[in-house]
């Protein structure tokens, strides 16, 4: 079986990955815009992290940047461009002189990003739009991902969308466009992608050329447990990872008097030099969890102030990480008081029942 590490290092950025699993029909609805000259300048593409939404962005640019390129090829797949052309080999190299991606920028050691986009990177657009497209086509900034903009950031990127320039053309990336700006989304047209089907999960595998040592029965249980998610899938081939997702849901499904050495523990774990992968892992099913029970809360007809609880603690969530990476938290305390603030949601949202 492959490790997640090992298969994560084979996995092809969004930038260089020219083949969408899953998504035919929103990409259908962009190359008909695209084709149709009736392409809006900014799309809001949202939905659950790994589904695709950054290698759809990736797609949709290549497509429009291709010019006087051959479209269409690659099986009559919407957006196709084939991976050999000028065009798709500038992109994957990132060397498109027109197209320009906003991004959490590299810290000062080089080696980790910061935690949130500050407004100097938004404002690299200004100089990117502000001149003349050099292959006398459109200008595309993908922005990845918009849950990362800082206050500033995000006023940034509003005005740009307030005043859109001539032939440009903004692919905003979000894992919770409900959470951006309301005047940010009014500006775009949204486009949300579903969760991948089990199908193209399991597709997206085989074509990835991975989980080919599982069993029929292990196969399937990695695909259930991806929900819908083909980057969550990967990561589930690496059976630590899985026990440590295990461990979270255990604490979970305690609340709110979860095991307090299980919690030490886990945050001894997220804290170690080189364990950023797991500090992150566990954050990613914390958030998981708390979606799972603002669902099930909403299910079940729960009041408004139950699921308001969740919906401050995803919050709280946000803040410490954030500061966590931002001023190089001792990362077990921050465990701690994920869920700390877990137990005191899920008091409330019993009281409030």
């Amino acid at each position: 079986m492959a490790r997640a590490g090992e298969a994560e290092a084979d996995l092809p950025q969004p930038a260089a990955q020219t083949d969408l699993v899953g998504h035919t029909a929103a990409a259908a609805t962009l190359a008909e815009a695209a084709d149709g000259g009736r392409l809006h300048h900014a799309w809001l593409i949202g939905g659950p992290r790994g589904i695709g939404k950054a290698t759809l962005a990736y797609r949709v640019a290549r497509y429009v940047l291709a010019a006087g390129e051959r479209r269409g090829q690659g099986g009559g797949a919407p957006l196709a461009l084939p991976p050999d052309s000028p065009t798709a080999r500038l992109v994957a190299a990132g060397s498109h002189p027109d197209l320009v991606v906003v991004e959490r920028a590299l810290d000062d050691s080089g080696k980790r990003r910061k935690a949130e986009i500050g407004v100097a990177e938004v404002r690299r657009l200004i100089p990117f739009f502000g001149s003349t497209a050099s292959r006398g086509g459109a200008r595309v900034c993908i922005v990845d991902a918009a849950d990362d903009l800082n206050a500033s950031a995000a006023n940034a990127l509003l005005k740009m969308l307030e005043e859109p320039p001539a032939g440009g053309l903004f692919l905003i990336v979000s894992h919770a466009p409900g959470r951006l700006l309301p005047t940010i989304r009014s500006r775009c047209r949204r486009l949300d992608l579903a969760r991948l089907a089990d199908a193209d999960v399991r597709d997206g595998l085989v074509r990835l050329g991975l989980g080919g040592g599982l069993a029929a029965a292990e196969l399937d249980a990695v695909v259930g447990a991806s929900e819908g998610s083909l980057g969550r899938a990967v990561t589930l081939l690496d059976p630590a990872r899985v026990a440590m997702l295990g461990r979270v849901d255990a604490l979970f499904r305690a609340l709110p008097i979860p095991d307090r050495r299980a919690v030490l523990a886990l945050g001894d774990e997220a804290s170690l030099r080189g364990a950023d992968d797991i500090f992150e892992l566990v954050v990613d099913r914390v958030r998981q969890g708390i979606s799972a029970a603002m669902r099930a809360g909403a299910a079940a007809g729960r009041p408004a102030p139950a699921l308001a609880a969740w919906a401050e603690v995803w919050e709280k969530v946000d803040r410490a990480v954030g500061r966590a990476e931002a001023l190089n938290l001792d990362r077990k305390q921050v465990v701690l008081a994920i869920f700390k603030d877990l137990a005191e949601a899920a008091r409330s949202a019993a009281a409030s029942a």
